[in-house]
């Protein structure tokens, strides 16, 4: 029994010690998926590249989200309009309150150029000119805002109407919100107009054209800024849906009901860029692996990544990388054919993903191939017979 006695305080201290570790290990964990601190009613910042949450504070909290609607009406307009389509301005686009760029009736005007107007100037009519030109009618219009967001995943937003004036129901998340933008930010021209200061219209009957400026401080007050899109009424607060990158990483963020709207978007980023890194993997395009061919023309072929292989890590850390591939591919698939993929984790988690694809089409090793090939290798082939 001396043996017991001698190591029960020894049992005491180990015990002891390993329950202020895992206490310790608990307070970590519920330190990293706490909500940061901010001044917004609700905020996130998301990753661009994949989606993933960042940083958050009741992000699937509903809220109203004023002008930020636009966001979705645009990307609406990008996938299922043309962008030199001519709409005509009908009697409800004409006259909308708030702001505006001051539409005519029966104007005509290209759908590109209401773009621009919809997210620089912020135009509550030039959304409802996009809405009739997309949808037919602005209540057929919110149906597709609605189902398209349900497609991205968004788990509690309702649109009433195609620019974000008050009305009861409507209403977003800021997750749903960023997942919304990052969907649009895909769009070139999206990003192209989200991040421009200062551009001109046509204006129809005038002899000048249109004057847009951009109300996204960020833009210029803000290293590496990409957009997005401002909001504000009364009842919403201010809104900013908001993005930037920097060092091979890009974030798309939104704040909702936030007085300090830019500052505080800027300070959530900062902290974001402080604590990930983007990590590439691999290159779309770029070779993963070499794979023997079975009964093929070729011995082995190149497997490619389809898309960038890319994540946002938490600095320090370092990802895993899993290929789910054969060892050997049969021959006869064509070029592109997906034949596995490859999955960037951290901790158990899959951060992203990208099929893997053949370079190459593989070409079978039939009787037509073996008689081709005797005939190029014949002895005789291709020499002049001596006379």
């Amino acid at each position: 029994m001396k043996p017991l006695v001698k190591l029960r305080p020894l049992a005491l201290a180990v015990y002891c010690a390993l329950l202020t570790l895992l206490e310790g290990a608990a307070s970590a964990d519920e330190t990293q998926s706490e909500s940061v601190t901010t001044s917004a009613s609700a905020a996130v910042v998301i990753d661009m590249e994949t989606g993933r949450v960042l940083l958050s504070y009741h992000e699937n909290e509903p809220l109203p989200m004023a002008s930020t609607t636009k966001v979705m009406t645009a990307l609406l307009a990008l996938e299922n309009g043309n962008l030199d389509d001519v709409v005509t301005v009908s009697q409800n686009a004409y006259g909308v309150p708030g702001t505006s760029i001051y539409l005519s009736l029966g104007e005509h005007i290209r759908l590109r150029d209401l773009l621009y107007g919809l997210l620089l100037a912020s135009g509550n009519d030039a959304a409802v000119a996009i809405a009739e030109h997309i949808g037919g009618d602005v209540e057929t219009f919110c149906r597709m805002m609605n189902q398209r967001a349900q497609e991205l995943g968004c788990q509690d937003t309702v649109f009433v109407n195609p620019n974000g004036l008050p009305a009861d129901g409507h209403h977003t998340t800021a997750l749903d919100l960023a997942l919304i933008a990052r969907e649009a930010m895909s769009h070139e021209l999206f990003r192209e107009i989200v991040s421009t200061q200062r551009a001109t219209i046509p204006w129809e009957g005038r002899s000048y054209d249109r004057v847009l400026n951009n109300k996204n401080r960020l833009l210029s007050d803000y290293e590496g800024a990409t957009g997005i899109k401002t909001g504000y009424t009364r009842a919403a607060g201010r809104c900013l849906v908001f993005g930037a990158q920097r060092d091979g990483l890009e974030v798309v963020g939104v704040t909702l009901h936030c007085a300090d709207w830019f500052d505080e978007s800027a300070r959530l980023m900062d902290l974001a860029f402080e604590r990930y890194d983007g990590f590439t993997a691999f290159s779309q395009g770029e070779t993963v692996r070499v794979v023997p061919v079975a009964h093929g023309t070729q011995e082995a072929v190149a497997v490619c990544a389809l898309q960038t292989l890319k994540a946002a890590i938490p600095k320090g850390s370092l990802p895993s990388l899993e290929l789910d591939l054969p060892d050997q591919l049969d021959a006869g698939l064509p070029r592109g054919q997906e034949v596995g993929e490859a999955r960037l984790t951290l901790n158990g988690e899959t951060l992203a993903v990208t099929p893997l694809v053949v370079s190459e089409t593989l070409g079978v090793r039939d009787y037509g191939y073996e008689l081709d090939r005797l005939w190029r290798c014949w002895p005789m082939n291709g020499q002049e017979i001596a006379q």
